[in-house]
């Protein structure tokens, strides 16, 4: 019998209806659940979802040798990773050797601190500070000085300066310089309205040093100041302050002239200290010390001194303002 004459005959219209019925609809994604991932794991009736057409592209790469090499260059890159982590928190700390010990404390203690600024004042100003002393006979032992004081080479050629009180009414006068020659000197001139005298030494030492003369121009109050003379006869001695205050008014020691434009400071002076130099940081002269404001007749130092600005030092020597 002939299977062709058995098979059931399908109308053309049934068929185009088959061809031509709508395709099954999408169900919605359930409650809690994104619809981006719901997207993923749906599957549409033409074909995979995303994600298993993701999970089948990763394996074909990973058949293939490229794919093979590229995971076990992870896996070589993550164990020498761990080789070198391992290596460096089992390294074995660096001793600490007593010879670099010894050397960095014996470098620490040859570290020389930084010198106070008085340090470095006083080195520039000691070679030009002189004694000076006045009195009627021959100032020695015998004849002792009536009168002792201080004084500042200003010229190399042994132009002194100096108080005039210190030197009033000596009948002679000497001085002795840094390095113990001693000398007798003359009057050259004089400026009582300041209280002060330039004196000429008649004997001078081979290496005489002039002491270099600064400016009040740009001094201010706390400055920091070096007075340096011969308290009560001691010295040279230093001491160091501040400039308290400037354009001050104080009378001369005997009270019978008044000194005005003064530089008040609180370095410690005390008698003996009149005619030395008051100087800077930079160890430059800016003053002479003409002396102390003291109310009691003890004649010692409580914290208020006077100096002769430069200026007018200069002025009694003849030479211009600096």
């Amino acid at each position: 019998m002939d299977l062709a004459a058995r098979r059931p005959i399908v109308s053309s219209s049934a068929s185009r209806a088959k061809r031509s019925s709508p395709t099954r609809a999408r169900s919605s994604p359930p409650a809690g659940v994104q619809p981006s991932l719901f997207a993923l794991e749906s599957q549409d009736d033409e074909g995979p979802s995303l994600r298993q057409r993701l999970v089948a592209r990763q394996a074909r790469f990973r058949s293939t040798r490229f794919g093979q090499w590229s995971a076990k260059l992870v896996q070589l890159a993550v164990l020498v990773g761990l080789i070198l982590g391992v290596q460096y928190l089992t390294r074995p700390l660096r001793g600490v050797d007593q010879a670099e010990v010894d050397y960095l404390i014996e470098q620490a203690l040859q570290t020389k601190p930084i010198p106070a600024f008085s340090t470095a004042a006083y080195a520039a100003i000691r070679p030009s500070v002189v004694r000076v002393v006045g009195g009627d006979g021959k100032l020695d032992e015998d004849d002792p000085p009536t009168s002792v004081g201080s004084g500042v080479v200003i010229v190399d050629s042994g132009l002194i300066l100096t108080n005039l009180h210190v030197i009033s009414g000596a009948k002679k006068i000497g001085v002795v310089f840094s390095d113990g020659t001693e000398s007798e000197a003359r009057v050259v001139s004089t400026q009582p309205e300041n209280d002060l005298a330039v004196i000429q030494a008649t004997t001078l030492p081979d290496d005489l040093v002039a002491a270099k003369l600064g400016s009040t121009r740009e001094l201010q109050v706390g400055d920091h100041v070096l007075a340096v003379g011969f308290p009560f006869g001691i010295g040279p001695s230093a001491s160091a302050g501040i400039v308290s205050g400037l354009k001050r008014a104080h009378e001369t020691q005997d009270g019978t002239r008044p000194l005005s434009n003064l530089i008040q400071f609180d370095a410690a002076a005390n008698p003996g200290n009149s005619g030395g130099p008051l100087v800077s940081a930079q160890g430059e002269v800016l003053g002479i010390v003409t002396g102390i404001l003291n109310p009691t007749q003890q004649r010692v130092f409580i914290g208020i001194g006077f100096a002769v600005p430069i200026e007018s030092a200069a002025s009694a020597v003849g030479m211009p303002p600096f």
